[in-house]
């Protein structure tokens, strides 16, 4: 909760200066920026003493979680030298490392080394690891995971907690069971679009159609479609219970009989099917990627091309 409060500015502007060749005006600007600051606590009509700022960046600024990011650049370093694969996201960090069966207990082993190297990094940098907020989970498939016989440990020790393995953890809202059948994240999604469409209808009455529609794609349709794409694949009944959802909130809207049929009203709406949806936004990640106007980490995969020869041609 306090990432941004404890970063040291002298090392940050050695990382700013050394690792990443900001100099002379710059970064006597980034100095300016950083220091003399003061902070003070008012309630009601009393303002306590300015007291000095000595450590970390402003926070809501934008250059708050940019600043963030160039002063823990150098933790890729110690994770990569475990082999283990990383993403980051302002404070939050995720470690990934994979292993057949018989390799369970030597990837936990690496895995604790490398936490054991995040911990000591973090600590030499000033840094706190929320070791109350770490989650871990093995990911295997239902078959691969009866077959796991042997002993290896149910938890991950991070400082002075151990953290038990999970059956699920959320990452960025989106909810991933241990068997990557994204059952847990539909159902939970299914129970937050209920809850607000139960709010919705309770003000019914005061709201015009078109206001009704407004809240329905604000906090209704926006879940439904976050992230959506990682439900392609997905076991067409897992898919049924969003598609209820959409038909409910479609009759909110419309004020429309549960006996009618809904695929009219939802062409009236303009409101793809949940399926059509999911499709839609994979089309468009796809376009973008093959136009170069994705994130560099995703035009970074190589395409795939299904070829077949008809009368001597290569069609693709």
């Amino acid at each position: 909760s306090a990432a941004f409060d404890t970063i040291d500015h002298s090392i940050l502007l050695h990382r700013l200066h050394h690792d990443f060749g900001i100099q002379g005006t710059a970064l006597d600007w980034f100095s300016s920026y950083l220091t003399n600051r003061t902070q003070s606590v008012s309630i009601h009509c009393y303002t306590s003493e300015p007291a000095p700022i000595s450590f970390g960046v402003p926070q809501g600024s934008v250059l708050g979680p940019v600043l963030f990011v160039l002063y823990t650049a150098s933790l890729s370093t110690v994770i990569e030298k475990h082999s283990v694969l990383h993403h980051s996201y302002a404070d939050d960090s995720q470690l990934q490392k994979s292993a057949p069966p018989h390799q369970i207990p030597d990837l936990f082993l690496s895995m604790q080394k490398c936490i054991d190297d995040i911990k000591s990094w973090m600590t030499l940098n000033k840094l706190k690891l929320n070791d109350d907020k770490t989650e871990a989970m093995i990911v295997s498939s239902g078959r691969k995971s009866r077959s796991l016989s042997f002993s290896f440990p149910d938890f991950i020790t991070v400082g002075c907690a151990s953290v038990p393995l999970s059956d699920s953890v959320k990452n960025l809202g989106v909810t991933f069971d241990c068997h990557l059948t994204m059952k847990t994240h539909v159902s939970n999604l299914v129970r937050s679009a209920n809850f607000e469409l139960r709010r919705i209808s309770s003000i019914r009455h005061l709201l015009s159609t078109d206001a009704t529609k407004t809240l329905v794609s604000a906090f209704v349709l926006s879940r439904l479609d976050y992230c959506n794409s990682l439900l392609f694949g997905c076991p067409q009944y897992l898919l049924n219970k969003l598609q209820k959802v959409q038909n409910n909130a479609a009759r909110l809207v419309l004020r429309v009989s549960k006996t009618d049929h809904i695929s009219p009203h939802l062409a009236s709406l303009h409101w793809l099917p949940i399926d059509s949806r999911i499709q839609y936004k994979l089309s468009s990640l796809c376009y973008n990627c093959l136009n170069s106007t994705a994130p560099d980490y995703l035009t970074v995969f190589p395409l795939y091309a299904r070829t077949r020869l008809v009368k001597g041609h290569f069609l693709m």
